[in-house]
């Protein structure tokens, strides 16, 4: 994808830039538990800060409840009241802004990122308010202010033009550095570039890496190229796995959308997880595989239990079975020893991997083995192949399992990651510019 970033554009000094991060960390009591979001956005901050900008960061936290129709998750209580005229929007907006900053501030980033960047950081306690305005004006060279949770407006979502304008305010150049939001046609990520408000929009180096390594990797890798597929089930992956059938050379398959796959095959799988409705779409991805040349590979023997683990990481007994021999009263929770030596094998003889989604119950230490063996075989090629983390409970197992500077890159955003990998344009960073 050649788009335009940061380290494209000259004579920054003085220059009013607008960057949409990613903030959206956890916190627990109004305390930051995780920076790794933080710390990912430095670098492209440092930059501009460096080169004398004058920074305005924005980003979401959570789900506030401030939004006012049906359509953008507004109970039905308060849309009635607003259909019947008994109050406003803006009374409903107000009370949630209200109930809502305690959790839901971004005060605590602002604190964070101004001991990080040596006292060059203020916050907003609005978006596009009086304080955000004055606080904005009052940027000097090398100067960034951190506006308040943008979902805090309903008009951020909706992508509203009204909204868009005032958000972009006085900016000149535009900076999207939130890969994790990238799939969303929002107002940060989008709607601002895409109403022609900030002509100049580049992308930041966190979303420049994402781009260099894994969408570079999609479309032109060195082979032999292997996809690794888990996580519960194949409705959720459709289109990547269609996708990727094209582009790799082998396509591996664990988790709990494994089962639908070996019933595909005729096989019983007891009482594993299953999609019914899917069970002839994966006849027709295995058809689909032997047509293109490409190999399946599926689980040849199967972790199994009675039940489900409660809470998910209580001790459990299991047993190992071959994946076509999985009693009707069993539950398929993990790849047995077989499947993950033929798994790592295939991993061993690769020059790219990607991996999205976990081989069985990771949460649980018995049930975690498979998904520490991929993980373990990535680290095996580490300097020799490409791998890449397609984001969500793949990054976390990966960062858990204490494995996260032994892969070439680990992806900020799993819906975006997911997104990219069904061969989807992704708003916000198709609407960037495009190198010269």
């Amino acid at each position: 994808m050649n788009k335009m970033s940061v380290k494209d554009l000259k004579d920054l000094k003085g220059k009013k830039v607008l960057v949409r991060c990613d903030f959206n960390v956890p916190m627990k009591d109004g305390k930051i538990t995780d920076e790794n979001r933080i710390q990912g956005a430095l670098p492209t901050i440092k930059y501009l800060l460096e080169n004398g900008a004058r920074v305005t960061l924005c980003s979401h936290l959570g789900k506030p409840h401030s939004i006012f129709s049906a359509e953008f998750k507004l109970n039905k209580k308060d849309k009635k009241k607003v259909d019947a005229g008994e109050t406003t929007a803006e009374a409903i907006e107000a009370k949630a802004r209200k109930e809502e900053p305690a959790k839901l501030t971004l005060a605590p980033v602002a604190a964070r990122l101004n001991e990080l960047l040596g006292g060059k950081v203020t916050f907003a306690k609005d978006v596009i308010g009086p304080d955000a305005k004055a606080k904005r004006d009052a940027l000097k060279e090398g100067e960034a202010v951190l506006l308040e949770n943008l979902r805090f407006h309903w008009e951020e979502e909706k992508n509203d033009e009204a909204f868009c304008k005032a958000l972009a305010y006085d900016a000149e150049i535009y900076v999207n550095d939130a890969f994790g939001t990238a799939h969303r046609a929002h107002a940060s990520t989008a709607g601002i570039v895409q109403y022609g408000i900030i002509k100049t929009a580049v992308c930041g180096f966190l979303i420049e890496k994402e781009l260099t390594v894994m969408a570079d990797t999609l479309e032109h890798p060195v082979r032999p190229f292997v996809a690794i597929l888990g996580g519960a089930k194949v409705a959720d992956k459709l289109n990547v796995i269609n996708n990727l059938l094209e582009k790799c050379d082998t396509l591996i398959i664990g988790g709990g959308m494994a089962y639908t796959f070996l019933k595909a095959k005729g096989y019983e799988v007891g009482t594993s997880l299953l999609d019914e409705e899917k069970i002839d779409y994966c006849k027709q991805m295995m058809e689909k595989a032997k047509a293109l040349g490409k190999e399946l590979l599926l689980p040849i023997d199967t972790v199994v239990c009675d039940k489900f683990p409660d809470p998910i990481d209580a001790p459990i007994e299991v047993e190992t079975v071959d994946s076509d021999k999985i009693p009707a009263d069993k539950m398929g929770m993990d790849i047995g020893e077989k499947t993950r030596a033929l798994y790592a094998e295939k991993v061993h003889s690769a020059k790219s991997v990607i991996w999205n989604g976990p081989m069985g119950v990771f949460e649980n230490p018995t049930l975690a083995k498979g998904t520490i063996a991929v993980a373990q075989a990535l680290a095996d090629v580490y300097g020799k192949c490409t791998t890449i983390i397609g984001g969500g409970d793949s990054a976390a197992a990966i960062q858990q399992l204490g494995f996260a500077d032994k892969v070439t890159h680990i992806s900020t955003g799993g819906g975006a990651s997911l997104e990219l990998f069904e061969g989807k344009v992704l708003p916000g960073i198709d609407c960037l510019n495009d190198k010269k």
